[in-house]
């Protein structure tokens, strides 16, 4: 009750910014242009983690924007949620469009079809990538990047799943079909992370998280954009890519070997086994390209509303 009761005041009666805290409104127009008046921009933490998927950030994370995101997180100011979300949504934009994923960038301007009648790929079929490219009618997968149960219990709130859905929402409403997918979970205990330099943080999250199961499936119809609130030093988000990338592969391999299997069943097991087996191999080589680490055959990118301002300032071309 008390925690439906927040709610509803948070959004009927703001009791200051969240950004100054200036009185009786959400979000003054001072912070919301900190927060939202500058293009999202890719972001890399020095050292840059091996395995970090190309991320996208709308704002560095300091002043009044620090102060919005600890005020939703950890004080529970969910009124903030819609302004957060439509930032995070701005920067899911542009992962979108670096990502090149065109059929799904070209919403709201004209229908996939058209889109790619004016940008064919030319390349010689040995050149083009290797994996299907999803129907342009399937939505963009935002996967929040999990808390720890306590942690969340702790809030009351789940704050990375609660702007992903209002980022899902901005981007529906702009004309990209788009859908949360909570379908990572903490798969073993992690320290807490804060006093942690970048090396102890990514060996305290190496191999944490998880793919529910089923979850696999769902993130191979789609492209993937990972999500939170903040990137430091990028561990969390390498290990969530991983454990992304690595259930997506799988689900390949196995529908390549169920595809085998099923042709091998109807024309004669025996004459086809050594070519089955080939063809095994040459798909699991092909998951293995699929899931490779910010190539063009890359599925997962990630977005972020701030990050550290340092990682802003090294950006690479």
């Amino acid at each position: 009750m008390r925690g439906w009761w927040r709610d509803l005041t948070d959004l009927v009666l703001p009791a200051e910014c969240g950004g100054c805290g200036r009185p009786r409104t959400v979000l003054c127009p001072e912070c919301r242009a900190a927060l939202t008046g500058a293009a999202p921009s890719r972001v890399r933490p020095m050292p840059e983690p091996s395995g970090l998927p190309a991320t996208y950030a709308t704002a560095p994370y300091a002043d009044e924007v620090r102060a919005m995101l600890l005020a939703h997180k950890e004080r529970g100011a969910l009124a903030l949620a819609g302004p957060l979300g439509a930032a995070l949504a701005g920067a899911v934009r542009v992962g979108v469009r670096e990502a090149g994923w065109e059929g799904w960038e070209g919403w709201g301007r004209g229908s996939p079809q058209s889109s790619a009648q004016r940008h064919p790929d030319l390349r010689p079929t040995h050149l083009r990538p290797t994996h299907p490219r999803p129907p342009a009618q399937a939505p963009l997968l935002l996967v929040p990047v999990p808390s720890a149960r306590a942690t969340v219990r702790a809030r009351g709130h789940d704050p990375a799943r609660r702007i992903a859905l209002a980022a899902a929402g901005e981007l529906r409403r702009t004309g990209t079909p788009a859908r949360v997918a909570a379908v990572l979970r903490q798969g073993r205990w992690v320290a807490d992370q804060a006093g942690l330099n970048s090396r102890q943080r990514l060996e305290n999250l190496a191999g944490a998280l998880e793919v529910v199961p089923g979850g696999g499936r769902l993130l191979a119809g789609g492209p993937v954009v990972l999500v939170d609130d903040l990137m430091t030093t990028g561990a969390t988000l390498r290990e969530a890519a991983r454990a992304v990338r690595e259930a997506i592969g799988c689900e390949r391999e196995v529908g390549a070997t169920a595809a085998v299997y099923a042709r091998a069943s109807r024309e004669g097991r025996e004459e086809h086994t050594e070519r089955s087996m080939e063809n095994r191999r040459n798909m699991a080589l092909s998951a293995t390209r699929f899931v490779g680490v910010n190539g063009p055959d890359d599925p997962v990118c990630a977005a972020v509303i701030a990050a550290s301002p340092d990682s802003f300032e090294i950006n690479r071309n």
